[in-house]
């Protein structure tokens, strides 16, 4: 399977299809039902993520022992159930109890249009799902299993993509729970919102989060031989249109080495590690020559989770985001909403970050410049410039409430840029959802971080299926948002996950 430091992928994933019955109605009527339960796993062939068809399940120990065999395969990111026939639900309470992956329910049937005048009793014994898996969906309520339920025919697009968009959540539950993230340093200073609950992530989220001294990551940056420099050099001046300055002949091509030095020391750490996502923090180089910028963009392209100023709440979103976007165009980045365009009726928001933001929001060909950072003091950092291309994205962010942790979404289309010849970063300009002035009332409300992922691979409702399966609370800022309606969520949402979390 995957490993969490490497490109994301789902190649190495799999999803089994689960189906349930009983013996009571004979040994013919169970061939039929294993017959057409393969049938309906063959048709979500195709799907991101590969659908493993399991042998019929007709009693509660076969289910818990699938459960429990689901759970100890670090392939197998989700279950999907059917009910073909009625399958008494009392059955199935000690494997939903010990299931630990994320559940599916697929209301469907085999058939899509009713055999009017071929129905007779034994073809009702056989295609009950309508009434069976109404029966599984009491059982997955009365023992409060987290799951999504698609309903309709497996030759529905639209059930297929409510299915692929589960499976690509799957995935991202998947690599959280692998995530071993690397931390250089502290976060910023006096800074309240990217600090958090560490302990309470990885037992919600997996993750595994520990901080390095940075001057083991400098060390790592000190090995980097001038053979490996001068071959990554050249892959930059082949991949990017770059400065002059910067060029082999340019008075400040030592920058661009120096920049080629931290990327090979910071990709060599993280491979030696198993990490999948990192954090830096313009107040803690040590003796890094220049704050990481280039390095970091290119590793975010790559898959890599990342957060700036120790920010490993977002590093976690993006390294999710990406493997969620695995095989998508578009791409996931650390964004942060920096200054606004406030012309009434006409706002814009420019999302920026000093130097972090990665090239995948963008199909044109970066420009490589150095240019001076006014913080951090050290040299002036190399990094690529751009602008994210107009289209649909979304910008999601986790912050710790104290007694849970809280992701807000918002819907937005990147826009169109103004040029920006004296902005030498990569940046975004977006409208949000539904309006600005209501997107950001909600956005303060929510308490929402002002560090974000920019997807523009995956939309709303695989975050919702991330949510749900993460049991985590999501506030999603769309066009059906009004302020009042949202602040009456946000009063709900208080009681309703302090009481879920019981005494």
């Amino acid at each position: 399977m995957p490993t969490p430091a490497i490109a994301p992928g789902l190649d190495g994933y799999e999803v089994w299809f689960v189906t349930g019955s009983q013996t009571l109605y004979g040994e013919e009527t169970l061939r039929q039902v294993a017959a057409q339960s393969q049938q309906i796993a063959q048709g979500l062939d195709g799907l991101p993520v590969r659908v493993v068809w399991q042998p019929v399940l007709t009693d509660p120990d076969g289910m818990r022992r699938l459960a429990l065999e689901a759970n100890a395969r670090d392939e197998v990111i989700g279950l999907v159930a059917w009910m073909h026939t009625f399958s008494p639900a009392k059955m199935w309470i000690a494997g939903l109890d010990a299931l630990r992956k994320p559940l599916l329910h697929l209301h469907t049937q085999a058939n899509v249009e009713l055999p009017w005048d071929e129905i007779d009793f034994d073809f009702m014994n056989l295609n009950q799902a309508a009434h069976g898996d109404r029966e599984f969906g009491y059982i997955q309520t009365r023992l409060g299993v987290a799951r999504k339920t698609v309903v309709g025919h497996v030759s529905s697009a639209r059930v297929l993509g409510q299915v692929a968009d589960w499976q690509r959540a799957a995935a991202g539950w998947a690599a959280a729970h692998s995530l071993k993230l690397a931390r250089f340093g502290d976060n910023m200073r006096f800074v309240a919102v990217t600090e958090g609950d560490k302990t309470e992530a990885e037992l919600r989220f997996g993750v595994q989060v520990n901080t390095w001294g940075v001057n083991e990551l400098a060390d790592a940056v000190a090995a980097a031989t001038d053979a490996d420099v001068d071959a990554l050099v050249s892959e930059y001046l082949d991949t990017y249109e770059v400065a002059a300055e910067l060029l082999p002949t340019g008075e400040r091509h030592q920058s661009l080495r120096d920049g080629a030095a931290i990327e090979l020391g910071l990709r060599s750490f993280l491979e030696a590690g198993g990490f999948g996502a990192f954090t830096t923090s313009f107040e803690d180089l040590g003796a890094l020559r220049q704050l990481p910028g280039l390095a970091v963009q290119r590793l975010m392209a790559e898959g890599y989770g990342f957060g700036a100023e120790g920010d490993w709440k977002t590093a976690i979103l993006v390294r999710v985001a990406n493997v969620m976007g695995a095989g998508l165009p578009g791409g996931a980045s650390l964004m942060e909403d920096y200054t606004y365009d406030l012309v009434e009726g006409h706002e814009r928001v420019l999302g920026a970050h000093m130097l972090e933001v990665s090239p995948s929001l963008t199909t044109a060909r970066a420009r490589l410049e150095v240019h001076p950072l006014g913080i951090g003091g050290k040299d002036d950092p190399v990094r690529l410039v751009f602008t994210a291309d107009p289209g649909p994205a979304l910008v999601v962010a986790l912050s710790d409430m104290r007694d849970r942790f809280r992701l807000v979404a918002n819907v937005v289309q990147n826009v169109d840029a103004p040029d920006l010849p004296r902005l030498p970063v990569g940046r975004a300009v977006w409208t949000p959802a539904p309006d600005f002035p209501t997107a950001a009332a909600c956005w303060l409300a929510a308490g929402g971080a002002h560090h974000t992922v920019m997807t523009t691979a995956v939309g709303i409702e695989v975050w919702r299926d991330f949510a749900e399966i993460a049991r985590t609370e999501l506030l999603v800022i769309d066009d059906a948002t009004t302020v009042h309606g949202f602040a009456r969520e946000l009063r709900w949402n208080q009681a309703y996950y302090r009481l879920a979390a019981g005494i």
